[in-house]
């Protein structure tokens, strides 16, 4: 069984802090990009992350009813049973979450981790995020409270943010006219999260140091992971080394590998990546269907060519090519042959 149990993914985040690289994040729709993560990871001897966002729950679900919560339920259980192919360690997160969902989203999820919990089975999810980072920090924190104590009953580790993530992506807060100012958290927003949460039991941080949700050309986003390495300075000197928040870089698709690795130095633990990886899916269909036009269409009364408008020629490509993008993450981040399956 290689999805993560509460204490294997409390060690998988203290191994990452402790060793300087962080786990690939990834987002996954399907049972073709659930197998793309997991190929990635046991080809890399890499532990990792899985996730969902309210969208791909939606998707899941299908056209007829858009259920968020069902939608991912169905996807982290078909996760756990996937996995059991696989001798790595995989944790199962969800992903931006926003207040006015969290009670229709996330408070289902977990009281399925509940139910499973009183049946002797390992959590459904290890870690979810709620984002309220689009509320005043004081409202922030308070919601963020109520759910902490949520997910310390059932040994989920809650991922929370302060400062707001720029551009677009699946129901993510931030948007391409956000103020500079809000692409920055402060050392002392660093420092109110955490005396507020850490009591409470075990979280992790998306402090936001300029990233961006999308691609963009060179250049465009102006990363400043210094901005992480001060608000851990003002923590870590009032409340000692212990202290040393492991923290999420959200946004890490086109990011540049020097600044990606310097996170790392600060305390990063987790880096999301969804955009690269929808794109390395798609770009070989793309190529399938260009290079069999003729065949994939039935032009002028021909019959086409069933090998190749069959679904599962043209998805197997997709699953290859983001599963080789997640392989380049975990190069990039420094886990590659790190996992901890079968040592603890």
């Amino acid at each position: 069984m290689s999805i993560a149990t509460p204490k294997q993914f409390a060690s998988m985040l203290d191994a990452a802090q402790k060793g300087g690289y962080a786990y690939p994040a990834i987002n996954c729709t399907s049972i073709q990009t659930l197998n793309a993560a997991f190929k990635a990871f046991a080809d890399q001897k890499s532990d990792g992350i899985i996730q969902f966002s309210t969208g791909a729950g939606q998707f899941a679900s299908g056209l007829n009813n858009s259920d968020a919560a069902y939608g991912v339920i169905i996807l982290a259980e078909a996760a756990h049973r996937l996995a059991e192919q696989y001798d790595v360690l995989v944790a199962l997160n969800t992903d931006h979450c926003q207040p006015e969902k969290a009670a229709s989203f996330l408070k289902p999820l977990i009281e399925a981790t509940t139910a499973r919990r009183a049946k002797g089975e390992n959590n459904l999810f290890q870690n979810h995020m709620l984002d309220a980072s689009g509320l005043p920090l004081e409202e922030n924190i308070a919601i963020s409270k109520e759910y902490m104590k949520l997910c310390a009953e059932n040994e989920i580790v809650l991922e929370v943010e302060a400062g707001v993530v720029g551009g677009e992506e699946d129901g993510a807060s931030g948007s391409e006219d956000t103020p500079e100012e809000k692409l920055y958290t402060t050392p002392e927003d660093m420092l109110a999260v955490y005396e507020a949460l850490s009591p409470l039991g075990s979280f992790t941080f998306a402090a936001t140091f300029g990233n961006v949700h999308g691609h963009y050309k060179p250049g465009a986003v102006k990363l400043r992971p210094e901005i992480l390495k001060q608000g851990q300075a003002v923590v870590m000197e009032k409340h000692g080394a212990d202290a040393e928040m492991d923290l999420v870089f959200h946004g890490g698709s086109g990011s540049e590998l020097e600044q990606i690795r310097e996170t790392l130095d600060y305390g990063v633990v987790k880096m999301n990546v969804d955009t690269d990886t929808q794109y390395a899916f798609t770009r070989p269909i793309v190529d399938h269907v260009m290079k069999n036009y003729d065949g994939i269409l039935m032009i002028d009364g021909e019959c086409g060519n069933k090998k190749a408008y069959d679904p599962r020629g043209y998805l197997k490509k997709g699953e290859a090519g983001m599963s080789a993008r997640i392989a380049r993450a975990c190069d990039d981040l420094l886990s590659t042959g790190k996992t901890l399956f079968g040592k603890i």
